[in-house]
């Protein structure tokens, strides 16, 4: 996906990245709205967004709470149908903040999280799209729970505190392939009964949507680079 580079504008990389998205689907033989593109405007301010909404794009990735609200609550009023997904590690201490303002949160990966999560939810009687991040390259300066304790995990979420998880979400390691990693981590979600898969980004979403994401997580390719 080299040429959104290229491309004179966010609004024109935007659109090379949705084609792109759209041809990799019928690759597949997926329909492209099955495919959810997350902007990832993670550093970036609004004056740099704002052409993005403008030219159609409503779900956004960041990956602080507090950076979140700093830049969000002025463009949400102009454009209320925004959809906010926290793609970045949440730490307990910030749980209610981020129910309150995002819509999707990518990375819950300890119980100690769900906990908060889940108890803020029920308080604030908000339903979030939940994913569970996986660490699939056992990576260990990486967030995400090990593959082996991923279903005990996405269990407790599920059973015991009635969180309704959408799916599973993967960061491949920047080293290896990453087909490897998305295919393992549909194997992993097919065979919990999950549907959501919250994988590619910049430089692998086109593989990731051949191999079944849900979700792809772009940045770069639309906002150039930070």
């Amino acid at each position: 996906m080299t040429s959104a580079a290229y491309a004179d504008s966010p609004a024109d990389r935007l659109r090379l990245v949705t084609s792109a998205i759209a041809a990799a689907a019928g690759r597949a033989n997926r329909v492209p709205t099955s495919v959810e593109l997350i902007a990832v405007s993670k550093t970036f301010g609004a004056e740099a967004i704002r052409p993005v909404i403008l030219a159609g794009q409503r779900a956004f990735g960041e990956n602080r709470v507090q950076e979140a609200e700093r830049k969000w609550p002025d463009l949400r009023v102009e454009f209320p149908d925004i959809k906010l997904h926290l793609i970045g590690p949440l730490q307990s201490n910030k749980a209610k903040e981020a129910v309150a303002f995002f819509d999707a949160i990518h990375t819950l990966d300890r119980p100690k999280i769900a906990h908060a999560v889940a108890g803020e939810t029920t308080r604030q009687g908000r339903e979030l799209e939940l994913f569970v991040q996986v660490n699939t390259g056992e990576e260990p300066q990486k967030a995400g729970v090990l593959p082996r304790e991923a279903k005990g995990f996405v269990d407790l979420c599920r059973n015991e505190l009635k969180m309704p998880i959408a799916g599973l979400m993967c960061i491949p390691p920047v080293e290896e392939e990453p087909a490897v990693h998305f295919a393992f981590l549909a194997k992993l979600a097919g065979e919990m009964g999950l549907k959501g898969l919250s994988m590619g980004m910049s430089a692998d979403f086109e593989t990731a949507v051949v191999l079944g994401a849900t979700h792809v997580r772009v940045g770069s390719a639309i906002f150039g680079g930070r």
